[in-house]
């Protein structure tokens, strides 16, 4: 008797029906049959079959004989029954494909009277001309090309599908199946089972299968659902991974029946009333209200206002403390705070909460603690290229290079580093702006106040010409600048004068806060006349009295 099994032989059309497929490869009569042979010889890699009726023996690999340990389940001289396939190098015989063909044929009379429409998994072994060969519960089934619904061939090697039998062979001992009638099957299934599911407000049990980034999958008796992430809570887009796993039983509301792919439509947040109705009715922007910390990333904090809605606390919302690096640093998991409402926007489902506004601002502690004039301490927070920041204990100060350094060429960056610990004056509080100026300068004596210490106004120096500007010309006196506006320059002519040349002049002003001094030549001619009036008339007077005396 021989039972033709091997499907690798179709070279038929794709059009040709499944029994002539078959009846092409049983024409081949020494192409594959079950043949009782003796085993007449075992080397290390064949064992040599005696078939009745064939010249030649045929050669069955010792591997398909042995045990998991590696030892023969048939020794010499025993009876054998494989599976015989002839080629141009003699006869191959097979001890795997004549169990598979037994099973087969049982298989066929189990079921043969009741396989219409039933639904198997079978795994894609190898391909042929014809179609596919899938294996199924240890048997061979073969699938045509035309209804496997499969694009690439190649990539559907290895892999399981669902299929239906569309046919036994009984004569050929041979079942076909199809996958393009499995997704008939399961549509109709599907659809009807949809149908139910969605009676009884349509909430339904199920068992998460598989997590996605968009979402978790839920089986619900035998037929998939898509829970969309924007669907699984009130609370607004969540990461499905950080709340569900694999085995979860939970409870869902069927939407509808997705067609185009096949699987149902669910929601868990429609299990219960939207309860944005209720924030929009009981709350407003500016109440303050107690709130948990349920989730803390490095660009702020998702806090639960405990009826399954989430609000964000940026991190900027956190402290009035411009440098906090990460909010875990203020805030833990569980931790009830009180914050304030800043934002509700119930269309896109958003509500954004602040911590500091119900803190005390660093500026306003600030000003009830210090005050004009006071001397204080800090830290240089941030170097810019007019000054520095300083960091007074929760707000900044502003000390410009000007009011840094008595010296005009003297820049913040290049004297000092971010950490310093220095001490400043301030110098000015702008509460509009919440603004303080610092100086560093004022705590030392200027340079003006040394010049005043050894020189009086209207002494008369020599200074030279060490800069030449439109409003006047600027002399060094001693180690001091000095300003001669183009007024007091008379009776000198300003074009005439160049740098290095040297002048006499009076101090006509010291300015011992804001370190400058002015000089005048016009005041020196002014007093030098007056010196010779003075001069002159004295020896008037003491010529008219001499006269007098002598007539006297």
């Amino acid at each position: 008797m021989r039972k033709n099994l091997e499907n690798d032989e179709f070279c038929n059309s794709e059009e040709e029906d499944f029994a002539t497929l078959f009846e092409a490869s049983e024409k081949k009569a020494n192409a594959g049959a079950i043949q009782s042979g003796e085993i007449v010889a075992v080397s290390d890699e064949y064992a040599m079959i005696a078939i009745p009726n064939q010249k030649v023996e045929a050669r069955l690999k010792l591997s398909e004989i042995q045990d998991e340990s590696g030892s023969l389940l048939f020794k010499k001289g025993d009876q054998i029954e494989v599976f015989v396939t002839s080629s141009r190098g003699g006869l191959s015989a097979s001890y795997k494909k004549a169990l598979k063909s037994k099973k087969l044929v049982e298989k066929i009379a189990e079921i043969q009277d009741n396989y219409e429409n039933k639904v198997i998994e079978a795994k894609v072994i190898k391909r042929n001309k014809g179609g596919f060969i899938l294996e199924y519960d240890g048997i061979d089934v073969f699938m045509p090309r035309k209804d496997s619904a499969v694009r690439d061939d190649d990539k559907a090697l290895g892999k399981t599908f669902k299929v239906a039998i569309v046919n036994i062979d009984k004569d050929n001992h041979s079942i076909i199946v199809s996958r393009k009638k499995f997704f008939e099957i399961d549509d109709k299934n599907r659809q009807e089972m949809s149908g139910k599911l969605l009676e009884n407000d349509g909430v339904q049990k199920g068992i998460v299968k598989k997590i996605a980034p968009f979402g978790i999958f839920v089986d619900i008796n035998g037929i998939e659902g898509l829970v969309h992430y924007t669907e699984l809570s009130h609370k607004g887009p969540i990461n499905p991974a950080k709340n569900f796993k694999e085995g979860d039983e939970v409870e869902v509301k069927v939407l509808g029946y997705d067609e185009a792919k096949r699987r149902l439509s669910l929601s868990m947040k429609a299990l219960g009333d939207d309860p944005w109705k209720e924030i929009e009715k009981e709350l407003e922007v500016g109440y303050a209200i107690k709130v948990t910390v349920s989730n803390i990333e490095p660009y702020g904090v998702f806090v639960d206002l405990g009826n399954d809605i989430e609000g964000f606390l940026h991190i900027s919302e956190i402290s009035w403390d411009k440098n906090i690096k990460h909010p875990s640093n203020y805030l833990n998991l569980g931790q009830e705070i009180d914050v304030e409402i800043i934002e509700i926007d119930t269309q896109n489902k958003k509500l954004r909460v602040s911590l500091k506004k119900l803190l005390d601002k660093p500026f306003a502690k600030f000003i009830k603690q210090h005050q004009v004039g006071e001397n204080i301490k800090g830290k240089v927070a941030t170097l810019t290229d007019f000054g520095v920041f300083v960091d007074l204990g929760g707000i900044d100060g502003l000390l410009h290079n000007e009011d840094a350094y008595w010296d005009k060429n003297r820049k913040c960056k290049d004297e000092l580093k971010v950490g310093d610990e220095i001490e400043v004056k301030i110098i000015k509080i702008d509460k509009e702006n919440e603004r303080v100026s610092l100086s560093k300068k004022l705590l030392e004596h200027s340079p003006a106040k040394a010049f005043g210490q050894k020189h009086t106004i209207d002494e008369v120096m020599k200074g030279r010409v060490i800069d030449i500007k439109d409003f006047g010309i600027f002399v060094k006196l001693d180690e001091m600048e000095a300003l001669i506006r183009n007024e007091d320059l008379y009776p000198l002519k300003k074009d005439e004068l160049k740098v290095d040349d040297e002048i006499e002049c009076v101090i006509a002003h010291i300015d011992e806060a804001n370190n400058k001094v002015r000089a005048s030549v016009k005041r020196l001619e002014r007093q030098k006349e007056k010196e010779t009036l003075k001069a002159f008339n004295s020896d008037e007077k003491m010529t008219l009295g001499d006269k007098l005396k002598n007539r006297l």
